[in-house]
């Protein structure tokens, strides 16, 4: 029928409900840009946009932790041309005026001594101008893998048995989860891919044994509000249990 108005995701989440934390593959970049026509660099640009956008609308929404798989071990492997075009856009679109203006505080995981020192200097930079704001947290994952991570984890922990400041019976879930990167904010509730692919990539393998996972066949450009409301909306109707029984939960 004619005239019947149709609510938006936006309109239909309850607020009172929003994930606590929220993490994003943000794929299909390179795609988006080849449908019209120009090369994946003018993708990658586009999807800086929609990194601004997002957190904005998670940071509105109430989300306390944001974190974006911005640039992983293996696209060290990727055409020259391509990784040092993504390093420079990673360093021109850093802006801590939106940081600032919408009070989010900004970090970083990954093996970021990889990056150019530029780039290292004004990711730092960031960290250290936004460290007092109490808003969301955005964290980007840059020359990161949950199995260099679990690595370096597994490194440190073995590290302290050998010195005897710890024995191998000490090691337990809470001892490798405070040697990870992560270790200062909480496991991402709900998980994002976008672009049609459906598999994890090594991203937050540890962090996400419990997460919710969502898969969109959008690509990242394309990803606006609507779309990151749709994916919270979809979480809210799960029953996340935990390994318990319904029965448990209610």
């Amino acid at each position: 029928m004619k005239g019947l108005y149709k609510m938006s995701y936006k309109e239909q989440i309850d607020t009172n409900r929003i994930p606590r934390h929220i993490a994003i593959i943000m794929d299909g970049n390179g795609r988006w840009a080849k449908q019209r026509g120009h090369e994946r660099s003018y993708g990658h640009h586009a999807g800086a946009e929609t990194v601004h956008v997002i957190a904005e609308e998670c940071a509105r929404l109430g989300v306390k932790y944001l974190t974006l798989y911005t640039f992983s071990t293996e696209n060290w492997n990727r055409p020259t041309d391509e990784v040092n075009a993504l390093m420079t856009l990673l360093f021109d679109s850093i802006e801590e005026e939106t940081f600032m203006k919408n009070n989010i505080r900004f970090r970083v995981i990954g093996d970021i001594c990889k990056l150019p020192t530029k780039v290292q200097t004004r990711l730092m930079a960031c960290i250290d101008h936004t460290a007092s704001n109490t808003g969301m947290c955005m964290v980007l994952a840059i020359s990161y893998s949950s199995r260099w991570e679990l690595t370096q984890a597994a490194k440190t922990i073995a590290a302290l048995v050998q010195k005897g400041e710890i024995t191998p019976n000490d090691v337990d879930e809470r001892l490798i989860t405070a040697h990870l990167a992560t270790h200062f904010m909480p496991d991402p509730d709900l998980l994002i891919r976008t672009g049609g692919e459906i598999r994890l990539s090594n991203y937050l393998l540890w962090q996400c044994a419990y997460s919710e996972l969502y898969f969109c066949d959008t690509y990242w450009p394309d990803f606006k509000e609507e779309e990151l409301c749709h994916a919270i909306y979809n979480y809210q109707q799960r029953e996340r249990r935990f390994g318990k029984t319904s029965e448990q939960i209610k």
